[in-house]
């Protein structure tokens, strides 16, 4: 049982790490486009990179967090 609760924890991690990465990508995607469409300003591309930086950064603070977390309980489990 207790296995089975840290495979649904890990599937749970997993997933919001790759939301936290898709997320601000789509998202700038769609806006690029719709200023491409409705200026003709050619930004779908810039924004497409600035997407990628922030999903980087989300996953990495993310990430981060996550790690804090696993550490804390490791150390409370020594005690």
């Amino acid at each position: 049982m207790k296995g089975n609760r840290e495979v649904m924890r890990s599937l749970a991690m997993l997933t919001q790490v790759g939301l936290s990465m898709l997320a601000p990508v789509i998202l700038c995607v769609f806006v690029g486009y719709f200023l491409d469409e409705k200026f003709g300003w050619y930004t779908t591309i810039p924004l497409l990179i600035l997407g990628i930086l922030a999903g980087a950064r989300n996953s990495y603070l993310l990430i981060r967090q996550i790690q804090g977390r696993e550490s804390d309980h490791d150390k409370k489990l020594d005690k």
